[in-house]
């Protein structure tokens, strides 16, 4: 009976040190049975030239990893390595050796092999074995200008339209200054964009380059010649009156939030002016900077003159520096042409557009404005009321608002802005019958002509 039952409880004891041992292969980490995530950063197209970014994970380490090229008659190893110290995450580039280049084949494959350190599979870890094809594309994008504007000045527009071929196309915009990228729009057949350019007023240079990139990474830049006709700017210097301070100022920090709690009259405008302002325009600035992505076959626009028998009151490109008792407070540039008339007078826009944002704007009051195509915008700024709402279609001489002074306005005009995929350009440009004669109309005309002989 002894035996029995020591007998039983030795194979309870067994049954137990199993189970246990069981348990603890499925839930430890040593034992982890999942296989390393491979990813690599390219698309499907490489040109053999540039690096490959391939990323390997894994929870409990990589302990090694080979990478081959495959082509049509031969392997090679690209990368191969084992680790000492098993990594989680392994960012790699892989430099393609010299001879790639000469390769013929029009597709390879990557193949990416990789074990990790889990003593799953008899200690043996997991394995994977990805492999990435890759069509092979050497040839650059073909880029040529069809026409462009003459000039362009400080402050001013132009417009450009030119081709591009190639069957990978990825990405296509014209890098102006600093950060600034112009979307081109696909214009009257295939292969062939448009786009109108400006050079910002606080710019004292201007450089404008076509450039295109391939979905294997292959990389052309034009650059447009433009002659750069520059244009000097008032310079005003304002005097702060205590009136102006304690009037108009003090009814502004009312408003906006920036200012509550700030008592200083000078503290106040010096917000106002710049971190209302840059709030402000930073709206503009977005709403403004986009651009349809369908097809357009033409560009017309009349000259721009939306207030009847008005009369200029202050220029665009004004930089205005303002001091108090002596000492600089803050500067400001005026990005737009103030006109006045009549009171309240009717504004009408000589374009037709979509009105995009019909609403008050902090320092510009009652604004509406206006996309007339191409990324070209204007602005209505400081009206007393508004006729149209966003996402009106509005016509020609159409009446979309009333002269005012909402906002940061001292008495009843117009301020108004013109545009150009978030740029202020100068509107007296756009204001010229003969100005946009040779520098729009012509230019596509021209354009259309070699298009179409080609």
């Amino acid at each position: 009976m002894r035996k029995k039952n020591n007998s039983s409880l030795g194979t309870l004891l067994v049954m137990v040190l199993v189970i246990a041992g069981t348990l603890f292969i499925y839930f430890s980490s040593m034992f982890e049975r999942n296989v390393p995530l491979v990813t690599m950063q390219e698309s499907g197209f490489w040109n053999l030239k540039q690096a490959l970014h391939v990323k390997i994970k894994d929870e409990s380490g990589v302990k090694s990893y080979k990478i081959t090229l495959k082509s049509a008659d031969k392997e090679k190893t690209l990368q191969y390595e084992q680790l000492i110290n098993p990594e989680q995450l392994l960012n790699l580039e892989v430099q393609p050796p010299r001879s790639t280049y000469a390769m013929k084949d029009k597709e390879i494959q990557i193949i990416v092999e990789a074990n990790d350190v889990s003593k799953w599979n008899f200690l043996n870890g997991n394995a994977v074995k990805q492999v990435f094809t890759f069509k092979i594309d050497k040839k650059r994008p073909r880029l040529s200008i069809v026409s462009n504007s003459y000039k362009i000045s400080r402050g001013g527009s132009a417009l450009v339209i030119f081709k591009v071929e190639d069957d990978n196309l990825d990405t296509l915009y014209i890098q102006g200054n600093d950060d600034k990228h112009f979307t081109a729009q696909p214009f009257y057949k295939d292969g062939y964009f448009i786009s109108l350019l400006a050079w910002p007023v606080v710019d004292s240079g201007f450089k404008a380059t076509v450039i295109a990139k391939d979905k294997a990474g292959n990389v052309s830049k034009t650059y447009i010649p433009l002659y750069l006709k520059q244009k000097n700017y008032k310079i005003s210097r304002i005097r702060l009156s205590d009136k102006f301070l304690k009037g108009k100022i003090a009814d502004l920090a009312e408003e906006f939030v920036e200012t509550q709690g700030v008592d200083g009259s000078l503290e106040q405008f010096k917000i106002i002016n710049e971190d209302v302002r840059a709030k402000n325009e930073a709206l503009i600035h977005e709403i403004t900077s986009k651009v349809h992505t369908k097809k357009i076959n033409n560009f017309k626009m009349n000259k721009m003159y939306p207030l009847k028998n008005a009369q200029v009151v202050a220029t665009f490109g004004d930089h205005r520096k303002y001091s108090y008792g002596g000492e600089y407070i803050s500067e400001s540039y005026h990005l737009g042409l103030d006109l006045a008339s009549n009171a309240m007078a009717s504004i009408k826009p000589q374009n037709s557009g979509e009105v995009v944002f019909s609403d008050y704007n902090g320092l510009y009051g009652n604004m509406p404005l206006i996309h007339h195509g191409l990324g070209l915008y204007t602005l209505y700024g400081h009206c007393s009321s508004i006729k149209v709402n966003s996402g009106d279609t509005t016509i020609k001489k159409e009446v979309i608002a009333n002269t005012g002074k909402s906002g940061y306005a001292m008495g009843d005009h117009l301020h108004f802005g013109v545009l150009v995929q978030g740029i202020e350009v100068r509107p007296q440009e756009w204001m010229d019958k003969q100005w946009i004669k040779l520098n729009i109309t012509n230019i596509i005309k021209s354009a259309k002509k070699i298009i179409d002989r080609n």
